[in-house]
């Protein structure tokens, strides 16, 4: 164990596990730096829908694999990343994930929002090319119960708003939901549903919607 705080969520601890490293939130599994194909292919296909340089919200910063695709990506400009956890913000900036992405933080692209999306999002106006969300194990597995309601109706209405013309919408999960694939395809025109192969269990999924 390399560190154990109380944050946002309840108990948070990071920890390495031979050479990679684990976040374990009320003793649950997070997220870890085993693999993270889908989390960068949240943000690399979204990027792809969007011509120009994109401005792009990460909603959490998770082990920074998402954040480090959208640096990378040739269509994509600024980036705001929202993520609440400031445990998580400072094992990213200066703690042992740093070395993960190459110090993404420190690139004058990148904004970080120390906050809780579905508040900043109810109390900001700024629109998005591209939204991805990756603040839950899945609509069905919520980290906490506040997350819930970005993944039903009104949830989407919000985000929706915060989208410019043209933009999509991009969510990640650990498992599938065909409930939330019904919700999102009763809001938005177009509805891709990828489904992303990892080491063991179910596949990641990751869903693009845009108007």
């Amino acid at each position: 164990m390399l560190d154990r705080v109380d944050g946002e969520c309840g108990e948070l601890v990071l920890r390495r596990v031979g050479a990679d490293f684990e976040v374990i939130a009320n003793g649950v599994f997070l997220m870890d730096t085993r693999n993270g194909e889908s989390e960068r292919l949240l943000v690399s296909v979204a990027a792809d829908f969007v011509p120009g340089k994109a401005r792009m919200l990460i909603g959490g910063l998770g082990v920074g694999y998402s954040l480090r695709a959208a640096l990378d990506h040739p269509g994509v400009g600024e980036i705001v990343v929202v993520e609440r956890e400031a445990a998580v913000i400072g094992w990213n900036r200066t703690g042992p994930l740093r070395d993960v992405h190459g110090d993404a933080l420190a690139d004058d692209r990148v904004r970080v929002v120390e906050a809780d999306l579905v508040d900043w999002l109810e109390e900001t106006e700024e629109r998005f090319d591209a939204l991805c969300l990756d603040i839950d194990n899945g609509p069905q597995w919520t980290v906490t119960e506040g997350n819930a309601e970005l993944y039903g109706k009104a949830g989407l209405d919000m985000l929706a708003e915060h989208l410019c013309p043209g933009g999509v919408l991009a969510v990640w999960s650990a498992e599938a939901s065909p409930a939330f694939t019904r919700r999102l395809r009763a809001r938005f025109g177009q509805v891709q549903v990828l489904d992303v192969p990892v080491p063991r269990g179910e596949p990641d999924v990751v869903w693009l919607a845009r108007v």
